[in-house]
């Protein structure tokens, strides 16, 4: 955790990078709904990447949440929601379960983005390979400045939204990877699955096993996510 007058700067660069990311996960979720028959997110102003609507609908997990949490950790956590019709959803399973997985997918873009900005910054000599890797420092400033605060927030950017896209898709409820069984079961197993899936219960404990369980996922895929994006660095 930043502290003293580095803290004000990072914390705003973690807050402008949580809206972008978390804006982007919920339009995608109302955009695919809109184009997967559902018009209740368009209706209620969530097909846009402005982050007010998204604010307002939960002021809460988008903004005294991530605040609170970046004082007593260092980084940035939240939530924000897209409505939908559970009429539509239930009709349309698999349609339901793009819906629920193109927020992830829009974080993986993001995460892309980032990647790309790291390698164009570094080929153009403004941005460098960093001695040590952390949350806010992917990739390292060529020199101070301007280049110093672009290389905090695409770090953020890239590691946030891999954060992001990897505790989502955990399949349990209520992240959105509890809709991938979806586009495998029918049936009565389908309706079974279902109902065990909206248990307010299930809810609690499906956040509880993801909390648990994501460092031994997450840390593996971020290994791999530096190997990918610096070639021959054997990060570990």
């Amino acid at each position: 955790m930043q502290l003293g007058s580095d803290m004000l700067p990072m914390a705003l660069a973690w807050y402008v990078v949580f809206i972008i990311s978390t804006t982007v996960h919920e339009a995608a979720h109302a955009f695919a709904a809109l184009k997967l028959g559902d018009p209740t997110a368009y209706h209620g102003g969530q097909v846009t990447l402005d982050p007010l609507p998204h604010i307002r609908r939960e002021p809460f997990g988008m903004v005294i949440i991530p605040l609170l949490s970046f004082a007593l950790s260092g980084w940035m956590f939240g939530w924000a929601s897209t409505p939908y019709d559970p009429i539509w959803a239930y009709h349309n399973p698999k349609k339901s379960a793009i819906m629920a997985l193109a927020g992830p997918t829009g974080n993986l873009v993001l995460v892309l983005i980032a990647a790309g900005l790291i390698h164009l910054g570094i080929f153009t000599g403004f941005f460098a390979m960093p001695d040590g890797i952390n949350f806010s420092s992917i990739v390292a400033p060529a020199s101070s400045g301007i280049a110093n605060g672009a290389a905090i927030l695409v770090s953020i950017l890239f590691s946030l939204n891999l954060l992001l896209f990897v505790f989502n898709l955990i399949p349990l409820p209520p992240l959105d990877g509890r809709a991938i069984m979806e586009f495998f079961l029918k049936g009565q197993v389908l309706e079974k699955y279902r109902t065990i899936m909206s248990n307010p219960s299930m809810r609690m404990f499906g956040l509880f096993i993801a909390w648990t369980v994501f460092d031994y996922i997450f840390s593996p895929i971020l290994t791999l996510s530096l190997n990918l994006l610096y070639p021959g660095a054997e990060y570990r």
